[in-house]
């Protein structure tokens, strides 16, 4: 079972048409979280704030590291000392590197200011988030049978239990290549809640994830599958629609891009030839 994430309850007018009633309803929380970086360059500790993002608290370890990495801001979890969340101030998150483990930050101080609805907001543009995956270039052999995606849906509905009481969060949730379920996590930002799987498997030493699934309850747009592809991620399939660009993106990267997930059909528009068994689909 998924971590729990904060809701608030609060009291509104509910209006239908039997007219206006009092009614508690539950919402997700949404706070800021700063997150910060700690290393150690020609004998001093530096510290930097690296982001301020909007997100669901809860996993805010796995969200930083995941953020650091998939920016192409730190490489693997040997450099990482350890990951402290909550314990200088609230909403921070303070990643400490090893020592002499210096982070890839850009000369004109690189920073970022991300929002629930958009994690490429602010940045100058589209170069400077298209981060060389280390894991690019892999050849594989994958295969999935088409039935697996239905079954992806259902889980999903299962596992997200989160969004049933709200209805406010997006999904990012990781399957083995025969569907079967191995972890999610919510968040009111779709690029947070990708974040915080990917760092859930950074911090344990897990990646790359080319033997996993990936599945996003909404659209898939281009800062997703950069981030999939920074995991080394070949499958990726939305509930939603993708971005032309998300297209282009994953057809340069390699991915597998599924959209328009139902539990009785779905658009392939990368990577047709991983998908085997189509005439089992319906």
């Amino acid at each position: 079972m998924i971590e729990t994430v904060s809701i608030v309850r609060k009291q509104i007018k509910k209006v239908s048409a039997e007219g206006i009633s009092d009614f508690t309803d539950q919402l997700a929380i949404e706070e800021p979280l700063e997150i910060r970086l700690s290393y150690k360059n020609e004998d001093k500790r530096i510290r930097k704030s690296i982001s301020v993002t909007m997100r669901t608290p809860g996993g805010d370890e796995e969200l930083a590291a995941g953020f650091l990495f998939t920016e192409g801001i730190i490489q693997n979890a040997s450099q990482v000392q350890n990951v402290t969340g909550g314990l200088l101030e609230e909403n921070t998150v303070l990643v400490t590197l090893n020592d002499y483990e210096v982070p890839v930050l850009s000369s004109s101080e690189r920073k970022f200011y991300t929002t629930s609805s958009c994690g490429v907001c602010g940045k100058a543009s589209i170069d400077a988030i298209k981060t060389v995956s280390a894991y690019s270039g892999q050849n594989d052999s994958i295969t999935v049978n088409s039935h697996i995606f239905s079954g992806l849906i259902e889980e999903l509905e299962k596992q997200q239990t989160i969004f049933e009481s709200t209805g406010g969060l997006h999904a990012s949730a990781l399957f083995d290549l025969d569907g079967s379920f191995v972890t999610l996590r919510e968040d009111v930002g779709r690029h947070n809640a990708l974040d915080k799987v990917i760092g859930s498997m950074f911090l344990k030493n897990a990646l790359p994830l080319a033997d996993k699934i990936l599945l996003l309850s909404g659209r898939a747009s281009f800062e997703l599958i950069q981030k999939a592809a920074m995991a080394g991620i070949k499958i990726v399939a939305a509930v939603g629609a993708p971005s032309s660009l998300a297209v282009q993106l994953a057809l340069e990267s390699g991915i597998t891009l599924v959209g328009f997930l139902k539990k009785d059909k779905f658009n392939i528009y990368t990577g047709w030839e991983r998908i085997t068994n189509y005439e089992n689909t319906h």
